[in-house]
Parts: structure tokens; C-alpha cells; sequence
């Protein structure tokens, strides 16, 4: 039979739309020609898939091979399509059974050898095909991530031959198992083993309102901004949050892991552990919230579930700031381009730190700051008031005494802060089965209204610190999560006093 069909995968965003792959063999000069918009990496695959062909024993047929990726209007990118492509052509040729394909997919890169190297988004490929009930065939690498989609039969294949083995019925491939199996229990990662005791809560010295800021802020989702002089342990601190996050659940873990899996950054045994995303201040726009002619996820969305800190934020470029504020609300960024276009979730937990000034020494005692206000102001400034406005906890993170830094650690650990983020969130979840900083203005008012003594701080707050409506409502919901702290049902005055109290900083 000189037509041969296989079923792959593309990627667009973080969808991945299913791709035919129809391989005719004509009579005429032989040649090897690939439509349906393949970019050069696909058009690249005649070579490397005859050299593969020929090295692993077939026969490369001396016809016009035509080679269409269907549909024609979805581009196609990347090496994925090696495999599917030399199947079609053995198929097409009589060298394996055409008929064995139907109740599978295909996807992996093939060296000139003909192995097999892994692809990305090999996650989020077998996500989208859970509802063909097809196997799905992939390079070793590639399936041991996607085997965490547990509702598609992966297999593990290393070389063209095992693939073709397979289906002439000669040798079985072994299946992938994603939670428990020869590729271990990814499950046993959600206490995050011992990546959290290289950073724990412990360590840190002094600044007990700035870890109190952290529980909040791990119990809650919230955002949050350390403004202090340097060496005050703002970057230490942050690296400490992670730590004190409750257990991913499976679905939170699978979207993250789904887009990490798109930038080929993803680790099997970093499954259920939040991302942390710390990117330079020279981070462009496109690198922090995705972009290029064909749309990849940014820094935003690989912080997806996770945390974005960013480590002196005034010295990132403005226009890269404002670029947060819509994720911010809405989690998700929406990416266009004149031929493209893609949206990617981004639900990050934002984290910032910065200095008071240019020299960093601002309402230093010994007096070393030489800033004048205006250049302070300057500095300040470069944050807008829409961005700050979304931080819901801004920290003065100041220096500590000698006797301070002399004194041994004496701290709560991360594993205890953490049991009671824990507890917190899991009201939360039981309450509105989402974090208090994801809350809509309706959920708000059902769910974090104080009591009237609260209700009159508030009030007064709102008044003498000039808050915007959304200053209030994310004071509102800091005072929700400190109340799912202390295990009250009620939002009372002491919580909103200590939720207007995270707000001072860029009001002084």
C-alpha cells in the first residue's frame, strides 16, 4: 500500500492539537518532499530519517515520497515528527504492517544512528491525548515525564528497531508508570525530601515581622515585596518561602509540569515541588513573559504554581514590570503575534525585593546614605503604583545589631511553619477551594467581611494611607489568611490591623 497514515501530536501554546502524519510513495525521481508548514527543523527530518532508515537495516525506498503533516494550517515545529515520519515511510513501503499503527501515537527525535532522543512537551502532548485511548510511544526520557499523565499507556522505546519490533509483534515495549514503577514514586516528593532542609526558616536571624510576612504569605498565595539595605537577608529570606508551602496537589503539579515540560525544563523527580523562578534584572519582556515567533512560555509561566522573586526589582526595565500586572489578576498571559498566537496560564506567587534607595543605605542610623529625596523618589518610582498596588505584603526588611547576628539561631523551622500554612490553606480549600488570594470581589464579600470593630480600622485605614479600591480588597484577603492562621471563622480588628500594617512601606 503506497499511503501510510500515523497519528502524532503538535504543539500550540500549551495545547497540543493531533497531527496526521500521510506518507505517499509515488513512482518518478526520488525525492522527499514535506508539506503542510513544517519549519526547518521538521524539513530537516529527510535527512536525518533516511540516514536512521538506512543505519538501523531498512531499505529507504528510491521513490517520490510526499510527506503531509495534517492539518496543513497548524505550523509544526521541532524534531518530534522524526519518528512518526520514518514509520509512515515503512509502512508505506511494506517493510512493517500498516495496520498496527492505528492504536497509537508517536513522537521522538531520531539521531543518525537511529535512536531515539527525547522531545519537549512530551507532558503536555500525552495530556491532550488521554481521550483517543491510544498508546503513546515515546524516547525513554520523554515518557518517564509523561507517564505522570496516568490515564495514557506510555511506552518506552530507545531505538527505531524496538518501535518497529514492536509492531511487527516481534518484542514488546515495557510501559512507563508514572507514580509508582521502575521510574520510582514521584508521589513521595510532595514533602519535597531534602531540597527543603538546605533552606530553612531556622537559619535566619532576627526579622521576625518579615517571617511572619513569609507564613502569610505561604498560607495565603499573596505577593510580597522586601525593601531593606543590602545584606539584611531579603534574597535569603525569599529563598526560604518554598519551604513553607503546602504539598502541591496532583492537578497543580501536572499544570506546572505540563509547561515546564514545553521549555524542555521540566525534572520527573522535581514532580509536586513548586518552581522557584529567580531571573536576572536584565530579563527582556519576551524572556519574562514568554514570547518569539513561535510562542514560548515565559519566566511567568514557568514560575506557573509556583514562585516568580525577583531580586532588585527597581533595576528590571519598566516596561518588563508592567507586563506582570494583567498575569498578576487574571493567571494566565496572552501572547500575539502577527501569524501566532498562544495563552499560558500563569498563576506565579510573585516575590520582590529591593533597596529603600540608589545607594541602599536610606534612615540608616550611622548616616551613610548621601541620596537626596528626590533621587530616593526617583528610585521608588521606578515601581508603579498599579504594579505595588498588586503586592499584598510590603516588608521593611532593616539591618540588624551585632548582638543579633552574635546570638545562635533560635528560630521556628520551616516544618513547623509549614504545618500551620498548611492547616490555614486547607480551610481556605474547604471554605472556597482556592487560595484567599485568588478570591473574585463577589468571593470577598462573601468570605472575608470583618466584624464591625474591623470593619471601622479599616475604614480609618483606607482613609490615612490613601488606598485604592484594590489596595483594599487585598487587605481584606491578607486579613482573611491571618484569620485562617490563628483558626478563627470571623475576620476581627487585630487581623486587619496586622494586614494594613503589611502595607506601610511604600506609604512612609
Amino acid at each position: 500500500m503506497p499511503l501510510a497514515i500515523v497519528h502524532s501530536r503538535g504543539l500550540d501554546g500549551l495545547s497540543a492539537p493531533e497531527v496526521a502524519v500521510e506518507v505517499h510513495l509515488a513512482g518518478g525521481l526520488p525525492s522527499v518532499t514535506l508539506v503542510g508548514l513544517p519549519d526547518t527543523e521538521v524539513k530537516e527530518a529527510r535527512d536525518r530519517v533516511r540516514a536512521a532508515l538506512q543505519n538501523s537495516g531498512f531499505e529507504f525506498p528510491s521513490k517520490r515520497i510526499t510527506v503531509n503533516l495534517a492539518p496543513a494550517d497548524l505550523p509544526k515545529e521541532s524534531g518530534r515528527f522524526d519518528l512518526p515520519i520514518a514509520l509512515g515511510i515503512l509502512a508505506a513501503s511494506g517493510q512493517i504492517p500498516g495496520n498496527a499503527l492505528d492504536s497509537y501515537e508517536f513522537a521522538g527525535e531520531l539521531s543518525l544512528s537511529g535512536e531515539l532522543r527525547p522531545i519537549r512537551g512530551a507532558l503536555a502532548m500525552v495530556l491532550a491525548a488521554g481521550n483517543r485511548r491510544r498508546s503513546f510511544v515515546l524516547p525513554g526520557e520523554s515518557a518517564r515525564e509523561a507517564a505522570l499523565a496516568s490515564q495514557v499507556q506510555v511506552l518506552v522505546a530507545a531505538t527505531l528497531l524496538q518501535v518497529c519490533a514492536h509492531l511487527t509483534g516481534q518484542e514488546a515495549l515495557a510501559g512507563c508508570v508514572g507514580d509508582t514503577g521502575e521510574f520510582g514514586d514521584f508521589g513521595a516528593f510532595s514533602e519535597y525530601g531534602d531540597a527543603r532542609a538546605d533552606h530553612d526558616l531556622s537559619e535566619v536571624r532576627g526579622q521576625t515581622q518579615a517571617k511572619r510576612a513569609l507564613e502569610v504569605a505561604a498560607a495565603g498565595a499573596h505577593s510580597l515585596l522586601f525593601a531593606g539595605p543590602p545584606g539584611t537577608g531579603k534574597s535569603m529570606l525569599a529563598m526560604r518561602l518554598p519551604g513553607l508551602l503546602p504539598p502541591m496537589t496532583r492537578e497543580a503539579a501536572l499544570e506546572s509540569a505540563a509547561v515546564l515540560s514545553l521549555a524542555g525544563q521540566f525534572r520527573p523527580e522535581n514532580f509536586r515541588r513548586p518552581p522557584y523562578r529567580a531571573p536576572h534584572h536584565t530579563a527582556s519582556a519576551a524572556a519574562l513573559v514568554g514570547g518569539g515567533g513561535v510562542p514560548r512560555p515565559g519566566e511567568i509561566s514557568l514560575a506557573h504554581q509556583g514562585i516568580l522573586f525577583l531580586d532588585e526589582i527597581p533595576e528590571f526595565d519598566r516596561r518588563v514590570l508592567e507586563a506582570l500586572r494583567e498575569p498578576l489578576e487574571s493567571g494566565r498571559i496572552h501572547i500575539s503575534r502577527a501569524a501566532r498566537q498562544a495563552e499560558f496560564p500563569a498563576r506565579f506567587q510573585l516575590v520582590a525585593a529591593m533597596n529603600p534607595c540608589p545607594c541602599g543605605y536610606h534612615g540608616d542610623a550611622g548616616g551613610r546614605c548621601r541620596c537626596t529625596p528626590d533621587q530616593v523618589l526617583r528610585y521608588r518610582s521606578k515601581l508603579s503604583g498599579p504594579l505595588l498596588d498588586r503586592i499584598d505584603l510590603q516588608i521593611e526588611v532593616p539591618a540588624l545589631p551585632a548582638e543579633t547576628l552574635q546570638q545562635a539561631a533560635d528560630g521556628e523551622s520551616s516544618a513547623i511553619v509549614r504545618a500551620r500554612a498548611s492547616a490555614a490553606r486547607d480551610r481556605q480549600t474547604a471554605r472556597q477551594n482556592k487560595p484567599n488570594a485568588h478570591l473574585t470581589t463577589r468571593e470577598i464579600d462573601r468570605h472575608c467581611q470583618p466584624d464591625a470593630a474591623g470593619a471601622a480600622l479599616l475604614k480609618h485605614a483606607v482613609g490615612r494611607l490613601n488606598l485604592s479600591a484594590r489596595a483594599y480588597h487585598r487587605a481584606l484577603k491578607v486579613a482573611r489568611t491571618i484569620a485562617d492562621l490563628a483558626g478563627s471563622g470571623q475576620v476581627r480588628a487585630p487581623h486587619i490591623a496586622e494586614a494594613v500594617q503589611y502595607r506601610r512601606f511604600t506609604k512612609d
